[in-house]
């Protein structure tokens, strides 16, 4: 079968950690050349090296204006164009329970990273893909820009933004062929979501995982794990032109957490009722 990107070049950022990882992999595996945009070098550099030609790394901090620009050129100058710009680094900051113990010391940096380096990316990547033919931008936002919840209100602050700037980009970029689409992961296992001291024991970190996982399954109607594969998967499809008439989505890969409540409370009414009629 003929390669889904053949011919296309991507940009990926944050691509040293799960979702962006797997999407190089799949990236390349499916014909595109990419350009692997991270802070860590070594590791960077490292993953690159794994797909000879077909890949290349270029560090960028996203919260900094000028590394970004930087980048899309660099992408554009070694590879001849750019095409795909999977705008996908992002933080989660500090994990205060409560916001009302959160000092905010961090805001400054969640919102530099998670907001302004997709706003920056995809205004950088967009200047090049309205005088080319057109593009496609794809942001990594959060179900936690969707769904109202405790804590990590820096975090869910920066994602909603996210969500709102890529549809309102999306309506903005149309007239030059461009296709904006903003992703919306549930509980997929990568780092950020391990909760596992970095640098606890193999058995130590393998117990926590057990027990988050099983925490996260509480309001996940599929009871099937998510691996960063499963976003790569949609972020190819966006990034192909089977999605070609498809823009300003924001596309849930969550296991159906944001289509509502998993518990039958009709079932624990009942049961409820019977519980007091047996008295």
């Amino acid at each position: 079968m003929p390669q889904e990107l053949a011919g296309k070049v991507a940009i990926v950022t944050g691509a040293v950690g799960g979702i962006g990882r797997a999407t190089v992999e799949l990236f390349v595996a499916e014909g595109a050349h990419v350009v692997l945009a991270d802070v860590d070098t070594q590791q960077g550099e490292a993953f690159a090296a794994q797909f000879g030609a077909a890949a290349v790394f270029k560090r960028c901090d996203v919260s900094n204006g000028d590394d970004v620009k930087a980048l899309v050129a660099f992408a554009v100058s070694h590879f001849g164009g750019l095409h795909i710009m999977f705008n996908n680094a992002g933080i989660s900051g500090a994990q205060y329970p409560r916001f009302l113990d959160d000092d905010l010391q961090d805001f400054q940096r969640v919102i530099g990273i998670n907001l302004f380096g997709v706003m920056a990316g995809s205004q950088a990547a967009a200047k090049h893909m309205a005088k080319n033919g057109g593009g496609v931008i794809i942001n990594n936002a959060s179900i936690a820009g969707v769904l109202p919840g405790q804590a990590l209100m820096s975090y869910r602050a920066s994602k909603a933004a996210v969500i709102m700037f890529s549809k309102s980009s999306a309506i903005d970029f149309a007239e030059y062929g461009i296709r904006v689409n903003c992703l919306a992961p549930g509980h997929i296992r990568t780092p950020l979501t391990s909760f596992a001291p970095p640098d606890a024991a193999p058995e130590v970190a393998a117990r926590v995982k057990a027990a988050v996982g099983a925490a996260f399954d509480i309001n996940q109607p599929l009871k099937r794990t998510g691996y960063p594969v499963d976003v790569a998967n949609v972020v190819l499809f966006l990034a192909s032109d089977r999605a070609a008439q498809i823009t300003g989505v924001v596309l849930p890969v969550d296991g159906g957490i944001t289509a509502g409540d998993p518990v039958n409370h009709l079932s624990e009414i009942q049961a409820a009722r019977a519980r007091a009629l047996s008295l």
